[in-house]
């Protein structure tokens, strides 16, 4: 029998009643695969209400849907070509624009298709202090937002990054396309963040335990037409999803992130098709300390798409309607 490394809970909504439970579970836990929560299905690692079911099975409102994730099998990630836009690399770094849709690293479920197979194609040698599984990564990106992301070489850059993340000595600005328009130009959120009492895939700033975090952002336009905001939002910690969280807490969710509030119903039709699965967040601004040289480097880029045309049009609109 397999051991069990994660278990997961999540109570059906009304929004989400009538749906197969493998489609359920795909959107409730993004990071494993549809092909993989059905095997884990058809395997009785899933129970609703305590019982099996079948992955083509509809979810009724307020059913208790139990996910418990086996620890992965052993597996060799393999080197992929897939697309990297690296914008800096030298022999101790790389720098890089990861694109919305793309998972960092290997998981349950995602063991071929993610940055880190992208990486062993095209750089092929990484550090190794991340383990088999996250060679190089020293820190990451949603899978739904794009941005920059430093990648270590060896072992030295490794431990230099992963401890200035730690002690917060690098920069991380983004921008992000909200829902609303916040009565401040500025603001500091300052609140707690933990995981969500009951959705143990989210995370929420109501959580019994939680972790300080802290999220300043300033707005850089405002789309009173539409009701929505450009921001440019800083972190000073790493909270998981903390922009996303925070935002949401002051009823201002992401545009696009459904997981944290935000309705498509509530922004135009002509908006959806640009969005796809993505949120409205880019990581634009990416400051550290060179982990051999020891100078400061800062790297920035432009809007990637879908955010650059998700915005392109929202002033179209704006300036149709106002």
């Amino acid at each position: 029998m397999k051991r069990i490394v994660q278990s997961l809970e999540f109570t059906v909504t009304e929004e989400k009643a009538g749906e197969r439970l493998d489609n359920f579970l795909v959107k409730a836990y993004p990071e494993l695969s549809r092909t993989y929560i059905k095997k884990l299905i058809e395997e009785g690692f899933v129970l609703v209400e305590g019982q099996r079911r079948k992955p083509s099975y509809r979810v009724r409102k307020g059913e208790e849907v139990l996910l418990n994730v086996p620890e992965p099998e052993s597996f060799e990630v393999e080197a992929e070509d897939i697309p990297l836009d690296i914008i800096y690399e030298d022999e101790d770094i790389v720098v890089l624009i990861k694109p919305c849709g793309l998972v960092v690293h290997p998981s349950p479920g995602y063991s071929s298709g993610t940055l880190v197979n992208a990486l062993l194609y095209h750089i092929g040698k990484l550090s190794s202090t991340g383990g088999v599984d996250r060679p190089g990564i020293v820190h990451r990106l949603d899978k739904e937002t794009a941005g920059l992301m430093v990648v270590a070489k060896n072992d030295r850059a490794h431990r230099s990054l992963v401890q200035q993340f730690a002690t917060r000595k690098t920069e991380k600005l983004y921008r992000a396309l909200v829902k609303g328009i916040p009565r401040q130009r500025h603001g500091l959120i300052e609140l707690p963040i933990g995981r969500h009492p009951v959705d143990r895939k989210r995370f929420s700033v109501r959580a019994k335990t939680s972790k300080p975090a802290k999220t300043e952002f300033w707005v850089l336009e405002e789309f009173k037409w539409l009701d929505m905001s450009l921001l440019k939002v800083k972190i000073y910690t790493g909270r998981t999803h903390q922009i996303r969280v925070h935002l949401s807490s002051i009823g201002h969710p992401i545009v696009g992130d459904t997981t944290y509030g935000f309705k498509k119903s509530s922004a135009p039709a002509e908006l959806l098709p640009l969005l796809g699965e993505c949120n409205m967040l880019v990581a634009y601004r990416l400051g550290f300390y060179h982990p051999t040289r020891g100078n400061w480097v800062v790297f920035e880029i432009e809007d990637p798409q879908p955010f650059r045309g998700v915005l392109e049009k929202v002033r179209e609109l704006q300036g149709s309607l106002g």
